[in-house]
This record gives C-alpha cells, structure tokens and sequence, in this order.
C-alpha cells in the first residue's frame, strides 16, 4: 500500500481498529490512517485474539484486518465479531489478487475485502462506505460463484421475483443502502426493508451479501 499522507477535512472522525501480524505492515497503514482527519486508529492488534481482547475496552467504527494471521485468522475475527451485540463492519485486507478468497471474504459476512496494494484514498473511501452501511467487496466472477453453488439445488429461491424486487436486488449489489434505494425507486425506507424481508426469504439468505451472491447464481440479476 502506498505511503503518504494526505488531509481530509470536515468529516466524521472513525474509530478504527487494525489487525495484522507483521510490525511494519501494522505501523505503516496507522501513520498512513493517521494522515486523515477523519480517521482515528484507536487499537493496534498483532493477531485476531489481541484485537478481540482490546474490543472489551474500547468501542471502535470499523476494523481492518489482515487474512493471514497466526491463530484467529480475518475469517475467524470477522465470524466471532459477528457474534457480538454490536458488530462493527469488517475490512479485511490480502496481499493476493484471490477471487476465491474475495468471495469466501463476502460468504464470511465481511463488510470489505481489499487488496493491500490499493491505493491511500481507495482505502480511506472503503472504509467510509462500510461505515456508511455498504459493502465493498473486490470484483467477483459470476462464473466462479456458479461454480460453487452449481449443485446446490436445494437453495433454489421459494417464489418469483417481481420486476420491484429484481431492481432492489439490483441496486443492492451496488451497494445502496436501504434510503438510497428508496429514493432511487421512489419508496419509503420502510417499504424497503419490508421487500428486503420477502427478498431473503425467497432466497433463504440473511443478510444482504449473501442474498447478492445467491441472486447473481441464479440469474436473478
């Protein structure tokens, strides 16, 4: 990931906590954090168990963390953070170019998923759109994600999809949020959630990244 450090002004200051197990890797992303206004690295953590310990202490907007860890790698932090009352969203960041580990990332429940080699305001902006409520998770094949559910039959949606919900599956994997979509097709909020409600149903999915992953498989979108 590149060095430098640039300032950005008049935003929300975010909470972040990082996670890896390599010193320099750990130094160099809080000095590169740490050049922008908005953001304050509150915990320092050289493996998943570390950060874990530190979140009884200390509340934090979004975690960053490495996938490959000694002990509790990214995939086991990001499952135990989703245990917790209030989960904060997950980042999790790998030197390797993996579409198979993107969408493992995305199965996993994590927020993002981003190659360490991006660049200082690619990461700064993940982090604001997870913060925000989005997901971000790097470019996956469809022909990958078709590969891995092809025999899975069984998980065949319940119902059609009328042309209301096919958009918002759409627009979901854009990754709207629930007030984006409503304004983007004309809709209250709350009609959103309550079509989000029937989409999950139909996909037998719980949560939005999931019901994404399982619409493009099918073709729904």
């Amino acid at each position: 990931m590149a060095a430098g450090s640039v300032v950005v002004t008049g935003a929300k200051r975010l909470r972040i906590a990082l996670a890896d197990d390599q010193a320099l890797v750990l130094c160099g992303l809080k000095a590169l954090l740490g050049g922008f206004e908005q953001l304050e690295v509150v915990i320092e953590a050289d493996s998943g168990e570390a950060l874990l310990e530190q979140m009884t202490k200390t509340t934090v907007d979004v975690v960053l963390s490495d996938i490959r860890m000694p002990g509790l790698d990214g995939f086991g932090l990001c499952e135990r953070l989703r245990r917790l009352p209030k989960s904060p969203p997950v980042i999790l960041l790998t030197t390797f170019n993996d579409p198979d580990m993107a969408l493992r990332a995305a199965e996993g429940g994590a927020d993002g998923f981003l190659l360490k080699d991006a660049s200082p305001m690619e990461l700064v902006a993940t982090i604001e759109e997870v913060a925000s409520g989005r997901t971000v998770i790097a470019p996956i094949s469809t022909d990958l994600l078709r590969t891995r559910y092809a025999y899975h039959d069984d998980n065949a949606p319940s119902g059609r999809f009328n042309k209301r919900e096919v958009d918002i599956l759409r627009l979901l994997a854009g990754g709207y949020t629930n007030r984006e979509i409503g304004q983007a097709i004309h809709i209250a909020e709350g009609t959103v959630k309550n079509y989000l409600i029937d989409i999950f149903d139909k996909l037998d999915t719980r949560d939005r990244t999931r019901a994404v992953l399982k619409a493009i498989t099918l073709k729904i979108i």
